[in-house]
């Protein structure tokens, strides 16, 4: 099935089934949508600053940790403010699922975002897999505190007056077919499959809800100063996209409204080799993988990768490829996920590449140059490990 397995037995990812349903209850109770004004993220693909930037990797709901790193690399006051002025901050997607505050982090960086650019200084939210997922109704890890982030005093009698509108319906099916009907049956299933909150986040990640908006507007792909930032890493035939093209490629896989389980199947967004998942950067061995990332910098005009998605080993940033590929997903949650895992940051001043934890900085190898014309490499046909 590849790295976006569609089908589950998860209740929360089974009351994804019913959606159509529920959104049809929604529109018959006067439930509103929400548009949010947001602007787009603009040209994101050779940017050029003598700013220092920091890049911050997986926070699965991580509120605190996340603070806490933005406050030890001086983008934070002590009341969560910017205080970063003209530095740029790059958050390599995978904000959401596991950790119960993703709604937290998500106001943040929305917040981030407005408040850096009024101090000269800015913020790339970019997307993950997880986001991917969340737009694309895979609820396979959504935590049960994500989900009471949107629960409301009116949560009880939305889900009420959805459920009133999906029982006739599937009473009335039940009559065309000559099928009996247990409605009190029904209702149990369906208060199980429909936590509360559930209803509301489903319209807050919707394309016209005020997260859905956001998020669909968010680059997979910002290069800096030469330097790439995305999720999951740039598969050989990816490079070829060139970084505008990766970003429309998986602006229009966000865009589609409500995908089947095969239009996801079909997209870039979601294929193990897609920028969101594929883990061959972090994963395949050096130096023997080396020509290939010779060659993937190369047609992408880059002189190195940052990306996160792959816990690197030791939850310490790692570099490798002679500090061409630079790890940052160090495990940010801990517990249960991420046993030993920390919060870190990468600071790149110039040449200069930082590594920034809670109790201390590390100094990181600079990227070596890429040669001006490699010799063309075949893709590498090993097939990678199913997304953990």
């Amino acid at each position: 099935m590849g790295a976006f397995h569609v089908f589950s037995t998860s209740p929360v990812y089974r009351a994804c089934r019913m959606l159509k349903a529920v959104l049809l209850a929604l529109v018959l109770a006067g439930w509103p949508a929400v548009a949010a004004a947001q602007s787009s993220p603009g040209a994101v693909c050779d940017m050029r600053t003598t700013e220092r930037v920091v890049a911050v990797g997986d926070v699965h709901g991580a509120y605190d940790q996340f603070v806490g790193i933005l406050r030890a690399a001086g983008l934070l006051d002590a009341r969560a403010r910017w205080s970063g002025g003209r530095a740029i901050l790059v958050q390599t997607g995978d904000i959401l699922d596991r950790g119960p505050d993703s709604r937290k982090v998500l106001d943040l960086l929305r917040r981030l975002e407005r408040d850096a650019a009024r101090a000269g200084g800015r913020v790339h939210a970019l997307l993950g897999n997880h986001e991917l997922m969340r737009m694309t109704w895979d609820w396979r890890f959504v935590a049960a505190g994500e989900l009471d982030a949107f629960r409301t005093s009116d949560s009880v009698d939305l889900r009420e007056r959805a459920l009133a509108v999906v029982a006739a319906e599937a009473a009335r099916r039940a009559r065309e077919e000559e099928r009996t009907f247990d409605e009190a049956a029904f209702r149990e299933q369906f208060l199980k499959e429909i936590p509360l909150g559930f209803i509301e986040m489903r319209q807050a990640f919707a394309p016209t809800g005020e997260e859905g908006k956001w998020l669909r507007e968010r680059p997979a792909v910002v290069k800096i100063n030469g330097i790439l930032f995305l999720h999951g890493g740039i598969h050989a035939d990816t490079a070829a996209l060139g970084c505008q093209g990766i970003n429309e490629a998986v602006r229009r896989d966000v865009e589609v409204v409500n995908p089947t389980a095969d239009q996801v199947l079909a997209m870039l967004s979601s294929r193990e080799t897609g920028p969101l998942w594929y883990r061959g950067l972090a994963e395949e061995p050096d130096p023997a993988f080396a020509p290939q990332v010779t060659n993937i910098l190369a047609v992408l005009g880059a002189r190195a990768i940052v990306i996160g998605h792959t816990v690197a080993a030791g939850f310490r940033i790692a570099t490798r490829f002679d500090g061409r590929v630079i790890q940052i997903d160090t495990g940010m949650l801990g517990g249960s996920f991420y046993p030993g895992g920390m919060a870190s940051a990468l600071e790149i001043r110039g040449d200069t590449l930082t590594a920034i934890y809670q109790n201390g900085r590390e100094r990181l190898p600079a990227p070596a140059s890429v040669p001006a014309a490699p010799a063309p490499v075949p893709a590498a046909a090993t097939p990678v490990p199913a997304p953990r």
